[in-house]
C-alpha cells in the first residue's frame, strides 16, 4: 500500500504523539542525545505500524531566561523580550500582606490593595483612570493577600508610556478616597456575614483556627471580621501603603515587545524621586510546631458532610520540599491516579472530589485531605483517608507509582514555560520566597533525584495521622458511625452576625 494513502493520519499521529505524550519527557532534556524510538510494544493497527518505523530527533528544551538586575533605586527587576506580539506585561510582587496588620485592624491589608487600584491616585480619579485604561485597551491590577501584594500592566506596545505612568501612579500615590473605602466595606462585610452559608469557606476559616494560635497572623482571615473592618480608617491605609509600598520592597518583571535600553530608562522615569526605605517588614512571631489530635463537629443541614483534617506542615524553603511534592503527589495530590482520590472515588465512589495538599508559606503551613461525602459515608471515608496516609507511612511506594509522579511532575512543569509572561512571573515568585535563582534550571534534577527511601522517610517525617486534626461540617444524626468513633467531639458553635437594620437593608 502506497504511504501517501496514509500521509494525513501519519502527520495527525505524529502531532499528537509528539504534543500529548507523557512517557517521553526525557526526550525534551538537551544533554539526551540518544535516538528515541516510539513505543517498543507491538503495532495494533496500519498506522501505528508505519509510525513505528519511524525516528524522532531529541527534542531540545531551552526556554528562554530572564534577565535580573537592580534599578538605582533598588527595584529588583526582570526582563525578557519576546516581539511575537505588540504586547507587554508586568507584574510586581510587593513585600507586604495581612501578617503585618494589627489584630484588631484585621483586613486592613485587604483593603489597602483595592482601594489603591478602585479609589484612583491623588493625580487621576478613578472614573478618569478606567476612562484612560479602557480607551487603550489597557489593565492595572492590585490586591495584598496573607502574604505578599501584587500589581499588574496589560498594555500595547504602542501605548506603554501612558501604562507605566498608570502602573507607577497607582503604586506610588493612592487617593484612597472616602466613598471608595466605604464601597470596599461593604463589600467585604457582606461577603463576611455570607460566610456561614458556604460550607467550604467554614472549614477552611475554622480549621486555620485549629492549627494556629489564636495570637498568630496565620489563624485570622484576610478579609477581616465585622468588628475590625469598621475600625479601619483612611489614615491607617495612608499609613499601611506608605510602610511598605517602597522601591527596594518590590520586584516587578517585565515581558513582551519592548527594548531593554529603552524600557530601564522608562522605568528610571516613573519611578524618579521614589526613595527608598529602610528595613520596614516587621517581624512576626514563629508558629510554634505543635501537633494535637482533635475531632471536631460543625451542624449544618446539609446534603452531604464537608470534611478537612490535617496538621501542621513545612514552609516553602524546606530542603524536603522535593520528595514532599511526591510523596503528597502519590497520596492525594496527583489527580485520579492518587491513592486517596482513587480509594474514596474511583474504589468507593464515596465523593466526586478528594484529596491531599501540602499548602507552604513562608513559617509552617499546612497539610490537610479534603473531601465531600454523602453524609451515610462520612466515616467510611474519614477512615480511608487515615489509613492511606499510615500506609504510606509504613509501606515503601512503588517504583511505577515513583516513575509516574516523577513523569508528570515534570511534563506539567514543561508547561509552565508556555508564554514569556508566566516564565517572568515565575522568577519574580522565587526571587520574593528566597529560593535559589537556579530554581527553574534545577528543578528537574532535584525531581529525579527523589528516592523510594526519600518519600518513606519525609512521609514518616511530616505525616501523623495519631496526632491529626479533623473537622467535619454536616448533620451527624445522618452520619453511619458517630464521630467519637476518632475521638472525644468538640462542637464548633459558628459566630452568628447580627441582622442588618431594616433601615439600612432599604437603602
Amino acid at each position: 500500500m502506497s504511504i501517501k494513502r496514509y500521509q494525513h493520519l501519519i502527520i495527525c499521529v505524529v502531532c499528537f504523539v509528539g504534543v500529548f505524550s507523557t512517557n517521553n519527557f526525557r526526550m525534551l532534556r538537551a544533554e539526551h542525545k540518544k535516538e528515541v524510538l516510539p513505543s517498543s510494544g507491538e503495532p495494533k493497527s496500519e498506522g501505528a505500524r508505519i509510525l513505528s518505523k519511524f525516528k524522532f530527533a531529541p527534542l531540545g528544551f531551552n526556554p528562554p531566561k530572564a534577565e535580573r538586575l537592580m534599578l538605582d533605586n533598588g527595584v529588583i527587576l526582570y526582563l525578557l523580550e519576546n516581539h511575537d506580539l505588540p504586547i507587554i506585561n508586568v507584574t510586581a510582587r510587593i513585600r507586604t500582606g495581612a501578617i503585618y496588620e494589627p489584630a484588631e485592624k484585621a483586613g486592613l491589608a485587604s483593603l489597602t490593595g483595592d482601594v489603591m487600584r478602585s479609589g484612583g491616585t491623588v493625580s487621576m480619579p478613578p472614573d478618569k483612570m478606567n476612562e484612560e485604561l479602557e480607551f487603550i485597551a489597557a489593565s492595572v491590577e492590585t490586591f495584598i493577600g496573607r502574604e505578599s501584594g501584587g500589581a499588574s500592566l496589560s498594555v500595547l506596545k504602542k501605548d506603554i508610556d501612558k501604562g507605566l505612568r498608570i502602573f507607577a501612579d497607582v503604586l506610588r500615590n493612592p487617593a484612597f478616597p472616602e466613598d471608595k473605602i466605604r464601597m470596599k466595606k461593604d463589600e467585604a462585610i457582606e461577603s463576611i456575614r455570607r460566610e456561614n452559608d458556604r460550607p467550604l469557606q467554614i472549614a477552611g476559616r475554622e480549621f486555620r483556627k485549629m492549627l494556629y494560635e489564636s495570637n498568630h497572623p496565620y489563624s485570622r482571615r484576610v478579609d477581616g471580621t465585622l468588628e475590625s473592618i469598621e475600625k479601619i480608617t483612611r489614615n491607617d491605609m495612608i499609613a499601611f501603603h506608605k510602610k511598605f509600598f517602597r522601591p527596594n520592597n518590590i520586584i516587578i518583571g517585565i515581558s513582551g515587545d519592548f527594548d531593554r535600553k529603552a524600557m530601564i530608562k522608562k522605568l528610571n522615569e516613573v519611578f524618579k524621586g521614589w526613595e527608598k526605605g529602610k528595613n520596614i517588614v516587621p517581624d512576626i512571631p514563629k508558629v510554634k510546631y505543635e501537633l494535637n489530635k482533635s475531632v471536631n463537629y460543625v451542624y449544618k443541614d446539609i446534603n452531604q458532610a464537608n470534611v478537612i483534617m490535617g496538621h501542621l506542615g513545612i514552609h516553602r524553603r524546606s530542603p524536603d520540599y522535593f520528595p514532599i511534592e511526591i510523596m503528597n503527589f502519590i497520596l492525594g495530590g496527583g489527580g485520579f491516579n492518587a491513592r486517596i482520590t482513587s480509594r474514596i472515588r474511583s474504589d468507593e465512589g464515596l465523593a466526586y472530589s478528594a484529596f491531599s495538599s501540602f499548602q507552604t508559606s513562608q513559617d509552617l503551613g499546612m497539610f490537610y485531605v479534603m473531601c465531600q461525602t454523602k453524609l451515610g459515608s462520612t466515616n467510611r471515608a474519614i477512615s480511608i483517608a487515615l489509613k492511606e496516609i499510615e500506609r504510606m507511612r509504613a509501606t515503601p511506594v512503588d517504583n511505577e507509582e515513583l516513575t509516574h509522579a516523577k513523569e508528570t511532575l515534570l511534563n506539567q512543569f514543561v508547561f509552565r514555560f508556555t508564554t514569556s509572561a508566566s516564565i517572568v512571573a515565575q522568577m519574580v515568585d522565587i526571587e520574593y520566597e528566597g529560593l535559589p535563582l537556579d530554581y527553574l534550571e534545577t528543578y528537574e534534577n532535584n525531581i529525579q533525584a527523589v528516592s523510594v527511601e526519600d518519600i518513606k522517610r519525609v512521609a514518616q517525617k511530616y505525616l501523623h495521622p495519631d496526632k491529626i486534626s479533623i473537622l467535619v461540617i454536616g448533620n451527624k444524626d445522618k452520619f453511619d458511625k458517630p464521630l467519637d468513633t476518632f475521638g472525644k467531639v468538640n462542637e464548633v458553635l459558628l459566630e452568628q452576625p447580627p441582622e442588618i437594620p431594616a433601615k439600612n437593608k432599604a437603602e
